[in-house]
Formats: structure tokens, sequence, C-alpha cells
């Protein structure tokens, strides 16, 4: 049969998976911690316990594949990182979300460094595309809530302006390749996860995959251009849905509205994507980069600017007292739901 339709509702909890101890103490004991701290599963509920996520490993649509983790860290080629697998195939670079230290493929500023030190490198070498992907069944979730909290009640202003530049420098890693990027999304893409979607040149996705950017329900202001390009491809009023609101877009949804270019059963996707990503990789370099410079060129300048000033804005509101407070309260409701 068709696979699970997305979870209705306006918010994914999938950020809140890896809370704190100072959010977790006030409403749980010992015990309870390791089960709040359970993978969410694709589908967008979370706080399962082992001996359910076992039962729905089992189930066609939802296999937990510890192995594939470690198949492709086995495979690696290329310098080895710790929360990104890269992995130099024949005309292309394969750099893949794996994160260890974090759940869902969160990112936060030691991730983003790794994608922007492995994005110079493909830049650098004979590459003539990236492929983009994850592993497991989240495509990335965005910025991690728990990590902003725990920095950010050490030394607000520093700590502030340390993660906003590694956002801007990650985004800016995005705007400035020259060189095609393809994203594969398996699942979830939220947040910032999402927001960089639009700054890549081909998307593809499995009928699994939904998109989502709460940042208003997060206490977060727009990031990744998301505030200039989301406006530009999905229109003025869904692309507030989506910042103000947090509405879910399904893979034909998206694909619909133009976020994403193409649609795969989720049976086939890696196949199909590599059939096309290979197909891509024999064409001539030349002609790719330059037809992408001729695509992106004109936008350049304002998503750099975009770029500087959402960051801004979240250094700002980082540095406030009321936006920490909105953090912290966001966390102790998703606790204590």
């Amino acid at each position: 049969g068709p696979p699970p339709a997305p979870p209705t509702g306006t918010l994914s909890l999938l950020h809140c998976v890896n809370l704190c101890p100072l959010v977790l103490s006030p409403f749980l004991g010992p015990a309870d911690t390791p089960l709040l701290l359970g993978s969410a599963l694709a589908n967008g509920k979370l706080h399962l316990h082992s001996s359910i996520k076992r039962k729905l490993a089992e189930e066609k649509g939802y296999v937990f594949d510890k192995r594939l983790r470690h198949n492709v860290r086995q495979n690696e080629s290329n310098c080895r990182f710790r929360d990104i697998v890269v992995r130099k195939e024949e005309g292309f670079t394969h750099v893949l979300l794996s994160t260890q230290t974090t759940e869902n493929n969160a990112l936060t500023p030691e991730i983003m460094k790794e994608v922007c030190r492995a994005l110079g490198n493909a830049a650098a070498d004979d590459s003539k595309l990236l492929l983009f992907s994850s592993v497991g069944t989240v495509f990335c979730s965005g910025l991690e809530p728990s990590y902003l909290m725990g920095r950010l009640t050490t030394d607000r202003r520093k700590e502030s302006s340390r993660i906003a530049d590694a956002v801007r420098d990650f985004v800016s890693a995005f705007i400035h390749f020259k060189k095609p990027i393809v994203v594969a999304i398996n699942g979830p893409a939220l947040g910032l996860g999402a927001s960089i979607l639009p700054l890549c040149d081909v998307v593809w996705a499995s009928e699994k995959a939904w998109f989502q950017t709460p940042c208003a329900a997060l206490h977060l202001t727009p990031s990744g251009c998301s505030s200039y390009m989301f406006p530009q491809i999905l229109g003025v009023a869904l692309a507030n849905e989506m910042l103000f609101c947090g509405r879910k877009l399904t893979a034909q949804e998206a694909c619909s509205r133009g976020l994403v270019s193409q649609v795969f059963w989720p049976t086939t996707f890696n196949q199909e994507v590599m059939l096309r990503v290979k197909e891509m990789a024999s064409c001539s370099a030349v002609v790719l980069e330059e037809s992408k410079y001729l695509v992106r060129s004109i936008v350049m300048s304002v998503l750099e600017d975009v770029n500087e000033k959402e960051c801004q804005m979240l250094k700002q509101l980082w540095c406030s007292t009321k936006g920490l407070e909105a953090l912290y309260s966001y966390l102790h409701k998703s606790c204590d739901k």
C-alpha cells in the first residue's frame, strides 16, 4: 500500500528529543530520562519505548538500519569526519549527515563546520557536482534547541555570536558553492534542514519526506535565506504559513510548489537518485558549472545580504533575556507534553 501520510498538526517535536538535563530535571526522575531521550520516528512522534521502536523497526515503512551507518563509514574513501560521511565517487562527492553527537541529524556549530569543510574540499577537487543526503530516517532536524539552551546559559553574548556566525558560514558555503548541489531527502527536513534547500540546485525527495520550518513556535527567526527564498518559490501566502505557523508540506505538496524537483517511491529512492546523479556526473564539468553560474549569479549578492541580516537577528534574539526565556519556556512545554 502507499506509505503513511505525514503527521498532522502545526509543529513537529523532533527538535526536542535530546533535551538537556537543565530542562529535564524539573519534570523527570532518573528512571524516566532514557525513555524521553529515545530517538523520534520519521513520522514526527517521539519518546518511544525501545520495545515499541523494535516492533516498528520490523515494519516495512520504518527500518532503523543500523548496518547502513556502519557500512557507509566502512566504505568512506575521503578524509574522516565525526558527524558526516564524505565519499569520493566517480565524478562527484557524496556528503551524508550521520551525526554521532546529536539525534535526528540535528545541527550544531561543530557539525556545520564539518559540512563547510567537506564543501570546500569538493569545490577544490575534480568533482563535477555534490550529492548531499543523510543516514537514517530523518534528513535533518535543524538547529538543536537543547544545544542552544545549554550553550546560551553559560556565556550568552559569546555563544550567541559563535552559533550565529556558524549558521552564517554554513549557509554561505551553500550560496557560494560553484558546482551543482543535488540533495536527496529521505525523510523529514525541518528548520535549517529545510531552509537551505532552495540554495541547492536539484532536490529529490522520498514519498516519506516532509518539510517544516516552525520558526515562530521554536522562538527562532528564519534562517538559511528562507525569509527571501521561500516567498520567491512558494509564494508569500504559503511561505508565511510555513515560517509563522509551522505548516508541514508533504513531499508531493513541496514538489507541486517548486521546493522539490521530483518525488520517488521510498523502496527505490536511493537507486533512482544514484542513477540520475551518475548521469549528471557524465556531463561536462564546465557546462555544469557555467550553467549554475547563469542561473544563480543574479541573486548571489541578494542572498549574501539576506544571510547576514538573518544571522544578525538570530544573534540579537539569543543575546536578549526575552529570547532565552522564550526558548527555555518552549523546552519546558515540550517536556511537559
